[in-house]
């Protein structure tokens, strides 16, 4: 005789529209190899332009694109992600119908 809201679940639990963790585990992964791989790029570029041993433009340099690399990783895998969650709630509701 609780006039309060029922906390017994009335139905299913709802599905989350976020993308399995192995799909976003994976997309952390490729961002960070991204960044590594662009940092070194551009250390290695910059010591090769660079004829006087000039370490701290080619650190500031392969900081830079390391982070230019991992953004732009980022940018593909969210939109990846966000394609792939859009994929499977249209599957879900073609077979629901």
């Amino acid at each position: 005789m609780s006039s309060g809201p029922s906390t017994s679940p009335s139905g299913p639990p709802a599905e989350s529209a976020a993308p399995p963790v192995l799909a976003r585990v994976l997309a952390l992964f490729a961002i960070v190899v991204a960044g590594l791989c662009g940092g070194l790029i551009g250390y290695a570029v910059m010591e090769l332009q660079c004829d006087d041993g000039c370490n701290t433009t080619a650190g500031i340099v392969g900081v830079l694109t390391a982070a230019g690399a991992a953004f732009g990783v980022a940018i593909v895998s969210v939109l990846t992600l966000r394609a792939m969650a859009e994929w499977e709630a249209t599957q879900a509701r073609e077979a629901g119908e």
